[in-house]
């Protein structure tokens, strides 16, 4: 794609506002900036779209929008008139520009004959999840870019069964956006008068209600909670996003009376102006709720991202310091409880499963195995888990109870298809008291379990490549491991590889290849002589490479150090 001419070609559109103009016109003397944003469109994965909110076809603005909406419109059309009259659920989180990104979403699927659900505002994605099934609509819209910084807003699309785009659908949408002009390809309908005429409905506090009602019968054991709720304190934190309503009602009905608030963080605010990050992964976004918790004597603290589909707890610990607790250990935490309060409660099934993705801890299917359950693995991404968890119970092989991946997302229930703060909150919670109940904390009951089931610890490690040159350098680094795989990592010999694009194992001891039920997917996989595997896959939502080191050891110590070692050797790859 010639970029100056696509530069030109946006400034000449009559479909840009004077301030859109204005910007363009402000980046003429900048080549490097007009490359960055017209070098070609964003790219249409299963995830949607996500980037940095400016005027240009390689970012997130209200024509970007139009167009995907558009190519979506089209691939739903394709469904027939049913597929239409099903329609299209539509949800947005805190962001700058999400409701109006949102609206012009609508616009163009009611100027396409789709009927349109949206909410009324801001809503956690997991209710959005729920709405598509609920509803049986025939796809689902989210504008949100879940815990990027402030600058970037995103598009993500669900299909009828209240997941992530399957990746056929992602094609076809991908393949219509190539034919369709951004400008003149477009159909849209006034907001207002596609209300009138019944094509665009908008959903309220009917729907939350629906959504918490499932929520809430995920419970377990309410009468643990009630037992110690006098004294149960803690400290929720919604970043300032969409959790800051449906969290805190949850938790109260669950019967929690000491729920404190962090009063500055629950002012809904694009600009998430008390954090550098709105992420729960990074603990400084937490400090503001460990000031808090300190002073009311809270021991446990909760924090949902943006637009509440992931959660991050911390703990207080004996010297009365918070404690991070990793969405792995966390997940392993959860997944341990809910066996057994599913026990004490009759509520386990029969043929119960967990399911994890392929770079989250082997402790979860320890525990797993253990207590009986069976574990399986899934590609990086909700939409995966959610397709194994539709296919187990559709064959009768498995009813799922847990599933999660490292990065603070878990699903529960059978209402979501994808990630989902607003239950994870809940049932965290009922463990947290379940716990406080036996005079123990969340870092108390982490040491049993590494007790019970052998110490394990995880690192993740981002190798961040911005720009144009990134994507060539994250491609290079993939490519060189394939091409010259080691054959030793800090010392200690690889005796498998994996490769996740086709499915292929080594062994790299005899030479012997064979295959894995798991193939479609960018990852390499490094299994070493002493039971730690190293996992390297590119971001499929940011410019950075991932690389996952997983291991255990006789105990703590050895891990942290087994950890640090193989670190040694990540930081040389970049």
């Amino acid at each position: 794609m010639d970029f100056m001419k696509e530069y030109e070609k946006w400034l000449a559109s009559p479909a840009l506002s004077p301030e859109e103009h204005a910007e363009l016109e402000a980046i003429r003397s900048d080549p490097k900036e007009i490359e960055s944003r017209f070098y070609g469109p964003l790219e249409f994965g299963t995830a949607g779209l996500r980037g940095t909110m400016y005027t240009g076809l390689h970012n997130m603005n209200i024509h970007v929008i139009r167009w995907a909406t558009q190519g979506f419109a089209d691939v739903i059309c394709a469904e027939g008139q049913a597929g239409k009259d099903r329609g299209v659920a539509i949800c947005m989180d805190c962001r700058n520009h999400s409701m109006e990104f949102a609206r012009a979403a609508a616009e163009v699927c009611a100027a396409n004959g789709i009927h349109v659900r949206i909410f009324q505002a801001l809503r956690p994605t997991p209710e959005l999840s729920f709405a598509v099934r609920e509803y049986h609509c025939q796809a689902g819209i989210n504008v949100t870019a879940s815990h990027n910084p402030k600058e970037y807003n995103g598009y993500k699309v669900y299909w009828e069964d209240g997941a992530q785009l399957p990746p056929r659908h992602a094609d076809a949408i991908a393949k219509r956006l190539e034919e369709l002009d951004i400008f003149n390809d477009i159909k849209t309908m006034p907001y207002d008068e596609a209300v009138s005429k019944g094509i665009i409905e908008v959903l309220g506090a009917e729907t939350d209600e629906k959504f918490l009602s499932n929520v809430m019968a995920q419970v377990n054991d309410p009468e643990t909670v009630a037992k110690v709720a006098d004294s149960f304190k803690l400290v929720y934190t919604p970043f300032h996003g969409t959790g800051y309503q449906l969290i805190p009602e949850a938790l109260h009905r669950l019967g929690i009376k000491h729920l404190i608030c962090v009063p500055e963080q629950m002012v809904v605010d694009g600009n998430f102006p008390t954090v550098v990050s709105p992420n729960p992964e990074n603990p400084e976004g937490f400090a503001l709720a460990v000031e808090l918790a300190k002073k009311e004597g809270a021991d446990f603290i909760l924090g949902s991202d943006p637009d509440a589909d992931r959660v991050g707890i911390m703990v207080r610990t004996k010297d009365g310091s918070f404690q991070v607790i990793s969405g792995n250990q966390t997940g392993v935490l959860l997944l341990d409880y809910l066996i057994g309060a599913m026990k004490r409660a009759g509520k386990l099934p029969e043929k119960a499963v967990a399911l994890k993705t392929i770079v989250t801890t082997e402790m979860a299917r320890k525990v797993a195995e253990v207590n009986g359950l069976a574990c399986y693995d899934t590609f990086t991404g909700f939409k995966f888990l959610a397709e194994k968890k539709d296919k187990l119970e559709n064959a009768g092989e498995g009813k799922v109870v847990f599933a999660y991946e490292e990065s603070y997302g878990y699903m529960l229930g059978d209402y979501v298809r994808d990630k989902d703060a607003v239950t994870a909150s809940l049932l965290l919670t009922e463990m947290a008291a379940w716990y406080a109940a036996q005079g123990l904390t969340l870092a108390d009951a982490l040491e049993n379990l590494y007790k019970k089931y052998g110490y394990y610890a995880e690192k993740t490690h981002n190798l961040v490549m911005p720009g144009l040159d990134g994507l060539k350098d994250m491609a290079n680094l993939m490519a060189s491991l394939r091409q010259q795989p080691p054959a030793q990592i800090s010392g200690v010999d690889v005796v498998v590889r994996k490769d996740y694009t086709d499915g292929s194992v080594v062994d790299c001891r005899t030479g012997e290849k064979s295959s894995m039920e798991l193939s479609g997917s960018n990852v390499l996989r490094f299994e070493l002589a002493d039971g730690t595997t190293i996992l390297v896959r590119p971001s499929g939502t940011e410019p950075k490479i991932k690389v996952y080191i997983l291991t255990q050891g006789a105990d703590a110590d050895a891990c942290a150090a087994n950890v640090e070692k193989y670190s040694q050797w990540v930081k040389s790859l970049h």
